[in-house]
């Protein structure tokens, strides 16, 4: 497969079959609502995530334990203000990502911005292909959508497929035409490698895989959390550079932080180098905290003879 072909799967008649019409439904409503104001569609999901909030006993619990494990020295209250704010942060990132899928460059290009643009440049011109290490974040459609249309980088994005097959269908061609390069599957260690060594960029967010073969136990806010090794493992076959960066919303913008190219990596200690990816992700995520996916169930792995959270 060329670096330009296609990875998404074919058309088929199975496609419009009538258990997929909802599907179609719920995708024609998305492109209605963004067709509002911007500022509009991200108030209606902000109240939406809100009153979800209130509803989904269960997932506001794990928020608030996975609050509440990292920030022990906030009081409740603050748990519960945070709370509530990441629950709008999740409904208007699920209208925000019809934004990025449908809106136009000249519409949504006002409202990026983007910082340490000269890590981007400089990763750019080092000439090898590099690893976009990022988190799972309730902006991350609409942050991949910056680095598309403010930073014009192209980029595979790693995928795995949908169970429902018009979504699988749909992301990927969403996806591939925003990011320009067929998505990887990430699993395929072959083609991630060759992708790196032929000089390409791969968005990649190690945050939250639970595979224990491949993963330590290390601190993510003082909390010892399984983290995937495979970060140092990837950089290290492709001969790759590492390139953080984060994305947030502020208001009815956006904005994606470059942050250096890391230095020293893989440093050869499995522990060390989870540690320091970590230690990144803490950063990004303190740009903006309730727009992390505090609803993942992060620590659901825990170390030998420790208690579950959750």
């Amino acid at each position: 497969m060329t670096p330009h072909s296609s990875a998404a799967p074919p058309f088929t008649a199975r496609l419009i079959a009538p258990w997929y019409w909802p599907t179609w439904l719920a995708i024609g409503l998305l492109w209605l609502v963004v067709q509002l104001p911007v500022p509009w569609v991200l108030a209606l999901g902000s109240g939406f995530g809100r009153a979800l909030g209130r509803l989904a006993g269960s997932r506001r619990q794990v928020v608030l334990t996975n609050l509440r494990v990292c920030f022990p020295d906030l009081p409740q209250q603050e748990h519960e203000r945070l709370a509530c704010e990441h629950f709008a942060a999740v409904g208007a990132g699920a209208l925000e990502a019809g934004i990025a899928w449908f809106a136009s460059d000249a519409r949504l290009a006002p409202r990026f911005a983007i910082e340490g643009r000269e890590h981007l440049d400089a990763a750019l011109a080092s000439g090898r292909g590099f690893l976009l290490l990022t988190g799972h974040f309730t902006t991350l459609e609409i942050g991949a959508r910056v680095l598309c249309t403010s930073a014009r980088l192209p980029f595979h994005a790693m995928y795995r497929p949908y169970n429902n097959a018009v979504l699988d269908f749909c992301m990927h061609r969403w996806r591939e035409n925003r990011s320009k390069l067929p998505a990887l599957p990430r699993d395929d260690l072959r083609r991630l490698v060759r992708a790196l060594r032929e000089g390409r960029a791969i968005w990649y967010a190690p945050d939250q895989t639970l595979d224990e073969k491949i993963s330590v136990f290390a601190p993510f806010f003082g909390v010892q959390t399984l983290t995937l090794t495979a970060t140092a493992r990837l950089a290290q076959m492709g001969r790759a550079g590492v390139l953080p960066y984060f994305p947030r919303r502020e208001g009815s913008r956006w904005v994606v932080r470059f942050l250096p190219l890391l230095e020293n990596f893989p440093s050869g200690d499995e522990l060390v180098d989870a540690r320091r990816i970590n230690a990144l992700i803490e950063e990004g995520v303190q740009l903006a905290l309730p727009q992390y996916f505090w609803i993942h169930r992060r620590f659901k792995k825990r170390p030998a003879g420790e208690r579950k959270l959750y």
